[in-house]
């Protein structure tokens, strides 16, 4: 088990730096950059020193350099003359379209982001698991029919559209202001009870948007796994030997039928962190997957760039953990692994 371990880390590395070759090349793929944007705008408006102005910034942030160059001063492997230590040294570098540094771009809509996804993961376990266990167990009764429909329901109605139609009616009925996880009033207001009581009248809307299909998702893999372990002798030889339909249905079929949901772990990770974008920009909520949209689309290259690599890290990581907790849950892989 552990020159698996070692052996997956070591993998992790080459794997990193990959991923960020193809980011960059990607980000730097539509002709132009950010200051080409600018450079327009202030023409636009008639500004004289647009050049100027765009010569100074593109020198500035490295910008007149090669391609090698400038990803090798991203990922921090070149000497800045400006002081840009890097990724390898924790620097994610300068937002160009929020003249402010990404690491504090990123952090202030991620604990909201966290916040959403967290309540999201929530929901959609505590729902999915008692009812995907109550389907197989009572497989063909109506209540499995009603919540196949529900499931399936769930599958089929677009987010964006169901998000439209949560705010309306939390807007008639509740009196929700539409839009954002707190009211405006709360907006850049330090923290009171009253801006928390906001913030939980807002956040049960994303959290019900976001989470459906997920939830819809989760309880048909776990009814069908669920249904398939029933079946194998080892159940029926539990049974046989005195244990309680309960008691055998916890200790044996429902720990194997959780093996897909362990090895989700690895997209749990970078959802927490990325948000759903759509829905979010429906919503119009303050976290990082509007942000991450805009950056792409103003080609503010260190933002997008390093919040999509900070997305790849998290991704190797969930999927590393969920890999050992699979071993850990399952003597099978064990097994195999030694084998």
């Amino acid at each position: 088990m552990l020159a698996y371990t070692v052996r997956r880390l070591l993998v992790m590395i080459p794997t990193l730096v990959a991923i960020s070759l193809i980011t960059f090349i990607v980000i730097q793929l539509p002709p132009g950059d950010f200051l080409t944007n600018q450079i327009m705008e202030l023409q636009a408006q008639g500004d004289p020193a647009a050049e100027e102005k765009a010569a100074f910034l593109r020198e500035q942030y490295g910008l007149d350099k090669s391609f090698v160059e400038q990803y090798a001063i991203w990922i921090g492997i070149w000497p800045s003359e400006k002081g840009f230590s890097g990724l390898l040294q924790g620097d994610l570098g300068w937002s160009f379209e929020y003249n402010r540094p990404v690491n504090e771009v990123i952090g202030d809509r991620m604990w909201l982001t966290i916040v959403v996804s967290f309540a999201t993961i929530i929901f959609t376990w505590v729902v999915s698991f008692p009812i995907g266990i109550y389907s197989a167990v009572r497989q063909y009764s109506a209540g499995d029919y009603m919540l196949t429909f529900l499931g399936f329901l769930g599958l089929a109605v677009p987010s964006f559209l169901l998000a439209l139609v949560l705010l309306y009616f939390a807007n008639v009925w509740f009196g929700t202001s539409i839009g954002g996880l707190m009211d405006p009033e709360y907006m850049d207001q330090p923290w009171s009870w009253p801006k928390f009581v906001s913030v939980l009248e807002h956040l049960w809307i994303p959290v019900i948007v976001i989470g459906l299909s997920g939830t819809a998702a989760m309880i048909r893999r776990l009814r069908a796994n669920l249904l398939d372990e029933l079946q194998k002798p080892y159940f029926t030889t539990a049974r046989a030997k005195g244990l309680t339909y309960g008691r055998a249905l916890v200790k044996y079929p429902l720990r194997m039928a959780l093996n897909p949901f362990i090895s989700d772990i690895g997209n749990l990770l970078p959802q927490v962190i990325s948000g759903a974008a759509i829905v979010s920009i429906v919503l119009s909520l303050p976290t990082t997957g509007p942000m991450l949209l805009d950056a792409l689309q103003s080609q503010d290259q260190y933002l997008a760039g390093s919040f999509l690599m900070l997305l790849a890290l998290l991704t190797l990581v969930g999927v590393f953990l969920s890999d050992l907790a699979l071993a850990a849950l399952d003597p099978r892989i064990r097994m195999g692994e030694a084998g």
